[in-house]
């Protein structure tokens, strides 16, 4: 599980988050969502600790992250994050880096290490394409080769910063299907999405953001009916009955 507790956090004097607090139970996806410049990739950041928090703290399985070490974090939680560069190495070198925490020195990749990345290449799709490199894929490629690499990281924890940018809509739900398929072993996934109708398709508990705090978390459902959508989005969201006693949901203005 992870924990925030009055997380405030900002860049250069400027705060962004302001006293918020959440938990992500472990297998489940929670999603973060809201207007750009809300704060839900300073969270994500704040997590996987490429930005120190001014106050509060950030708790994985009950234990301060502050005091876990470089490694032992490496090997907890994988983190996509939101902007990243176009690597001048094949696909397949890209995605063995996930498996760097693993490593002793020199670095020596193992048949199990191989077998990984192998494994994670195909469950998303990209192993078709591990000898291009990273640099001649389409944006949409190079996202599942990221993802990829996360995979092969082998973690319980995933943070994902916006996972279906540049993604086509056939990839899209795909990513979905495998995120839900990882959160049904057990993994705890942090997810920011600007898809609320992904969001609110896949999602066990949504977290709206508005200016740095949290206006309401709670299941697809609930953040719907509190009309939460509608206060922060401006747009009115609808909800459709499915066969199987599910529920969609569509946004209009």
């Amino acid at each position: 599980m992870i924990e925030l507790r009055h997380i405030t956090a900002g860049y250069g004097g400027e705060m962004i988050l302001s006293d918020l607090s959440l938990s992500c139970p472990d297998g489940q996806v929670t999603v973060l969502c809201g207007p750009n410049g809300c704060g839900k990739s300073t969270v994500i950041k704040v997590v996987s600790r490429f930005l120190e928090p001014a106050h509060g703290e950030v708790l994985l399985d009950g234990k301060n992250v502050r005091n876990i070490g470089v490694r032992e974090f490496a090997q907890s939680a994988a983190v996509m994050p939101q902007m990243r560069g176009s690597a001048n190495i094949t696909a397949h070198s890209l995605v063995l880096h996930g498996r760097f925490p693993y490593l002793g020195y020199p670095r020596r990749y193992s048949r199990t290490d191989k077998k990984i990345v192998r494994e994670a290449m195909e469950r998303t799709g990209t192993w078709e394409f591990a000898s291009k490199p990273v640099s001649s894929l389409s944006g949409g490629e190079r996202q599942k080769v990221y993802l990829a690499m996360c995979l092969a990281q082998d973690t319980r924890v995933l943070l994902l910063d916006e996972p279906t940018t540049y993604l086509d809509i056939e990839y899209q739900l795909e990513l979905m299907q495998l995120i839900r398929q990882l959160a049904g072993e057990n993994r705890t996934v942090l997810m920011v999405l600007h898809d609320l109708n992904l969001a609110m398709t896949c999602a066990d508990q949504m977290i709206v953001m508005e200016k740095g705090q949290i206006r309401l978390s709670g299941k697809p459902e609930e953040i719907y009916e509190s009309g939460v959508i509608e206060r922060v989005f401006h747009v009115k969201a609808e909800q459709v009955r499915t066969p199987d006693g599910g529920s969609r949901y569509f946004l209009t203005l």
